[in-house]
């Protein structure tokens, strides 16, 4: 049994799935502070002066000047400013996953050569034959040599 998990450990794609969840994970807290800390603090000021993680809805009845000031006091709240913030941090995530996947689909695609023909078309009976072939195997006649 321990040689078999040794064995599925060590297949290639086990190994990098695990490698991508690492770095994808690391991606992600780029990504996020890239939303919290660039985006959204222009974003909340081009929209009057306001910051999204901030944004609370106070289900106790009592008011509190800040969403910090409501989490001290437990007070339960709805933190739809988080929310926000979260929904652009996947927004930007996937859009970066598409542009990546976008990127390597295109390299790949230039990388592979195209196969050299294995047929060439009979010119008299335009039948499909061996590229090596010097006579057509349905009419008979002779190819020239290429």
């Amino acid at each position: 049994m321990l040689k078999a998990f040794k064995d599925f450990i060590m297949r290639g794609n086990v190994v990098d799935l695990a490698v991508g969840i690492i770095i994808g994970a690391a991606f992600g807290k780029i990504v996020t502070s890239l939303v919290n800390d660039i985006l959204m603090p222009p974003l909340g000021l081009i929209l009057g002066q306001m910051d999204f993680s901030g944004l609370f809805i106070n289900l106790s009845g009592t008011a509190y000047p800040s969403l910090a000031a409501a989490k001290a006091a437990g007070a339960p709240t709805i933190n739809y400013g988080a929310f926000i913030n979260t929904i652009v941090d996947f927004l930007i995530v996937a859009a970066a996953i598409f542009f990546i996947v976008l990127q390597v689909a295109k390299l790949r695609k230039q990388s592979e050569a195209p196969a050299a023909p294995s047929t060439k078309e009979c010119p008299y009976c335009l039948s499909s034959i061996a590229i090596k072939a010097t006579r057509c195997p349905h009419c008979t006649s002779e190819m020239k040599a290429a």
